[in-house]
């Protein structure tokens, strides 16, 4: 029975409209239980009747009819998930908990109910002749993939454990995401004496001050959020306190205590091979890359050994290098793991004659903003208002209303981008709304969330070259949420294929790094003077610096993740263990860990987004390197054309496509590793490469 209407529910109110938003101000924890209550019996109900129609299947009783419902269920998870990852609270966690294996429970009895299959599989079974356009056969194609995917056509037997093992892992990914909120929630290094504050630059003693007032405290602190640990480790002489920040860095996740992930690893990776095996693939990669746009592990590892070699050559000629300073210096010590960015910084100062302290007062976040939106601008047309009267999450929150160049509504873009105590670590685009045009003109809602540290009371805050990249990055997310066209909620924005979807935001990366965008708006915060061009030229001269080392610790990652995956054996693991012999393996060098460790690898570990396939982001660096090429060919960063293309195919298209043919389509053929090792620096420049 549907429940009654609760028109005192927030969560339930009218907000669906082309300019209308979650009313923020007014949602409390306590909706979210009576508001998931009766989403879940409406879809629930929405689903049976599809299912019983009494009417031959048609795409539109069906399909059309599956793509309309739900709606309730997806605006009240959406508004959640912004909550409980960048403004959560233990009411806010506790309901997490309750409420992740609910939710699987509910979408495992959908992609298991054998009326509704029955429909979707006579459907693709004559999709040819039904008179479908190319957007409805590429949607009938995503549902009966999807239902397959998820157990459809298996025994009951098989069918109620694989339920069990969906909603088990639903439970465990939302414990390992909750553990390593707590650990990053509990540990605080705070500093009162002049000497723990030695090599630390101004804009970074602002910043520690500002993270001390957040969480109430004198004096400095030192936060677990990598915008706080990774400037700590790349400037401060302290060698003691900066082993220590690091310990506590890698090991969120693996402290033995309650927080403790390793046995959540073990169970997941575990299941994971199971529901693997019941729908008949050998290993979880292999289930994983059928639908991916790789394929196979082979053509992944492929890849990842090809930059693997390169980039670890690279890398322990940069490690003796690093070594020799610490001898000229005069340490008697091994370079260490918490050693690296710190000797890293000194060595570039030599080599590139470029020093990070001078670059920073010059990519404030305001201008660097601005900067987002110029590309935009020239690129797509768009315009960014901003808006002050739009409910929001937290203060910080800054809202713009987005317009194309007729001045037609495309959406709402909500940036939220400092650190604090109740945000999840990292950085990620998410949505409260997508586009589609099936039940009207419906224009999407469209979040970025990062963990800059902001500067202290009326100071401005700086960025970081790297801080600015996934300022880009997670923007070219954003646009492809926002230039969406589509009619179909399935194909929308950023539902594609795993290892396509990272090809917008790396690309977008692209526009930060050229010289007319820098010298237009990195400017000093306060005396707004451009960055001086030998300067700049520095800054993109030494861009390379030290890509050995970021490529190592990210491929070693996306390798132990294919390596957990490619397990079929029902033995448990010890993650830790499995993690040294992985890395042994591979010959990860002793002075460098990996980008994610296990235990707080949010990635494969928190729900099954990049499970076997944190690779993605490489992959698609191969087709963002050729991309950008385009452009550099075309001897013009913003030639309309080719951002024509760019926008049809690519940001506009959603999922509407094959990711292989939307890409030939923008470029008129596959890319080869080629562009993505020159960009690295790992190979010659295309022209001499010739």
């Amino acid at each position: 029975m549907t429940p009654p209407v609760m028109s005192d529910n927030p969560l339930l109110a009218d907000w669906t409209r082309a300019d209308g938003v979650p009313p923020f101000d007014r949602i409390m924890p306590e909706h979210f239980r009576p508001a998931y209550d009766r989403a879940l019996a409406e879809h629930e109900a929405e689903i049976a009747a599809i299912a019983a129609d009494p009417e031959p299947p048609t795409f539109a009783n069906t399909i059309g009819a599956m793509e309309r419902g739900g709606r309730a269920l997806t605006r009240v998870g959406n508004v959640f998930h912004v909550l409980a990852g960048a403004h959560s609270n233990d009411e806010l966690l506790a309901i997490e908990r309750d409420i992740a294996p609910q939710i699987a429970r509910h979408w495992n009895r959908i992609h298991t109910n054998e009326a509704l299959f029955r429909r979707i599989d006579a459907l693709a079974k004559v999709a040819g002749t039904l008179g479908l356009d190319a957007e409805q056969k590429r949607v009938l194609e995503r549902y009966h993939i999807s239902f397959r995917r998820a157990g459809a056509g298996l025994d009951a037997a098989a069918k109620k454990r694989l339920a069990e093992i969906i909603e088990r892992l639903a439970a465990l990914g939302t414990a390992f995401s909750q553990n390593v909120l707590a650990d990053e929630q509990a540990f605080v290094l705070s500093f009162h004496e002049e000497a723990e504050l030695a090599g630390l630059p101004a804009f970074m003693r602002d910043a520690m001050k500002s993270e001390a007032q957040e969480r109430g405290r004198d004096g400095y602190a030192v936060t677990l959020s990598r915008s706080s640990v990774e400037p700590f480790l790349q400037f401060s002489d302290r060698r003691d306190l900066r082993e220590k920040v690091f310990r506590a860095f890698v090991s969120r996740g693996d402290n033995g205590g309650p927080t403790d992930n390793k046995s959540i690893i073990a169970e997941t990776v575990l299941l994971r091979a199971e529901r693997a095996r019941l729908l008949g693939f050998a290993d979880f990669a292999h289930y994983r890359l059928d639908d991916a746009m790789a394929k196979s592990p082979d053509a992944v590892r492929d890849l990842l050994d090809t930059v693997w070699t390169r980039a670890r050559k690279k890398t322990l000629a940069d490690r003796d290098d690093l070594q020799a300073l610490v001898q000229e210096e005069g340490g008697n010590f091994k370079l260490a793991p918490w050693d690296w960015r710190y000797y890293a910084e000194k060595l570039r100062r030599r080599r590139c004659d470029f020093d990070e302290m001078a670059v920073k007062p010059y990519l404030n976040l305001d201008q660097m903003i601005e900067a987002v939106f110029y590309a935009a601008k020239r690129l797509f047309g768009l315009t960014f208002r901003p808006r002050t009267d739009v409910p929001v999450w937290h203060p910080d929150v800054r809202v713009w209303e987005v317009r194309g160049r007729d001045d037609k509504l495309f959406g709402l873009f909500f940036g939220d981008y400092f650190a604090r105590p109740s945000k999840h670590s990292g950085a990620w685009m998410t949505s409260l709304r997508d586009q589609q045009r099936l039940t009207g003109d419906v224009r999407p809602l469209i979040v970025n969330v990062c963990n800059f540290a902001k500067g202290a009371e009326g100071e401005t805050t700086l960025l970081s070259f790297d801080d600015a990249r996934t300022l880009f990055h997670e923007f070219g997310h954003a646009l492809h949420g926002l230039l969406s066209n589509v009619t179909y909620p399935e194909i929308s924005g950023t539902n594609v294929a795993t290892d396509f979807v990272e090809l917008p935001s790396q690309l977008y990366e692209h526009w930060l790094e050229q010289p007319d965008l820098l010298r237009r708006f990195a400017l000093h915060y306060r005396s707004g003077e451009p960055m001086p061009e030998d300067l700049l030229a520095r800054l993109l001269a030494a861009r390379n610096f030290n890509r050995g080392f970021a490529t190592v610790e990210y491929v070693a990652c996306a390798l132990v993740d294919l390596d957990f995956h490619s397990l079929s054996a029902a033995d448990r693991i010890e993650s830790a263990a499995f993690e040294a012999q992985a890395l042994s393996r591979i010959g990860m060098p002793d002075e460098i860990v990996m980008r994610h460790r296990p235990s707080h690898f949010a990635h494969i570990f928190s729900g099954e987004g990049y499970a076997a396939g944190y690779y993605s982001y490489m992959w698609s660096e191969v087709l963002d390197a050729d991309a950008f090429e385009a452009f550099e060919e075309a001897g013009d960063i913003f030639d309309p054309a080719i951002a024509k293309r760019l926008h049809d195919y690519i940001y506009a298209a959603g999922g509407s496509r094959d990711p292989a043919e939307a890409y030939k389509l923008f470029r008129g053929r596959l890319p080869s590793a080629d562009a993505l090792l020159r960009k690295r620096g790992f190979a010659a420049p295309a022209a001499a490469a010739a």
